[in-house]
């Protein structure tokens, strides 16, 4: 039976993606690198530190961890900059609805976001009161596609894997998903979530009805 859910937080439950994705391209331009929405694509759901990695590799570059390092750090803090402009408005269309309706029929809720800055984003949105607890980037070493971080928020929600279902934006979160046992919806186009049992378009679409129609054996 299903007793809890686990969500993303960017893409899933707010839109951080376009500061993400200026912060990204201003360190970028001052590294003289190329960066794209393309290549910001591949950034999803992955930490910091393994985002790097992956704009050096674009750009057949390469550093030293310190300079990695000092560099996140730098792109952290331009994003945290930017997040003081969110507010209460800022949840994607549906997402508040739900996570709503799950408070008021009693389910268990985790976050489980890479992001480190989790807990930022939440108090902007006035949303920690829906969670029970939190998992963020600082919970666990492993980021996704590893399930460390969904196998976290399970455990201290006192639930099996296959008791959650997850909400995921990122290919890399419905790998991690399917590798913790979880049962999984994806948000977002075919191409990136479509291996999750069940996707949807947008938030607006992920009612808890369409939810308990799909996975009807399970609640």
């Amino acid at each position: 039976m299903i007793k809890g859910f686990i969500f993303d937080l960017d893409g899933v439950i707010t839109d951080t993606a376009e500061s993400h994705y200026m912060a990204w391209k201003k360190l970028s331009d001052e590294m003289g690198w190329a960066f794209d929405h393309e290549v910001n694509d591949k950034l999803r759901g992955i930490s910091r530190m393994d985002s790097i990695q992956v704009i050096l590799d674009h750009n057949s570059a390469t550093l030293d961890e310190a300079a990695m390092a000092q560099l996140a750090a730098k792109k952290n803090d331009i994003y945290v900059a930017s997040l003081e402009t969110m507010t209460p408005e800022d949840y994607l269309p549906g997402a508040k609805e739900l996570l709503t309706h799950l408070r008021t029929e009693g389910f268990s809720v985790a976050l489980g976001s890479a992001s480190k800055n989790a807990i930022k984003v939440l108090e902007q949105l006035n949303a920690a009161a829906y969670f029970d607890v939190i998992g963020d980037g600082n919970s666990v070493s492993k980021s996704k596609p590893e399930p460390d971080i969904f196998l976290h928020g399970a455990e201290r929600l006192n639930l099996q894997p296959d008791e959650c279902i997850v909400f995921e934006d990122a290919e890399s979160g419905i790998d991690a998903a399917k590798a913790g046992g979880f049962h999984s919806v994806g948000i977002g186009p075919k191409d990136r979530v479509g291996h999750a049992d069940l996707r949807f378009d947008t938030m607006k679409e992920a009612t808890l009805f369409e939810i308990k129609s799909y996975f009807k054996d399970l609640f």
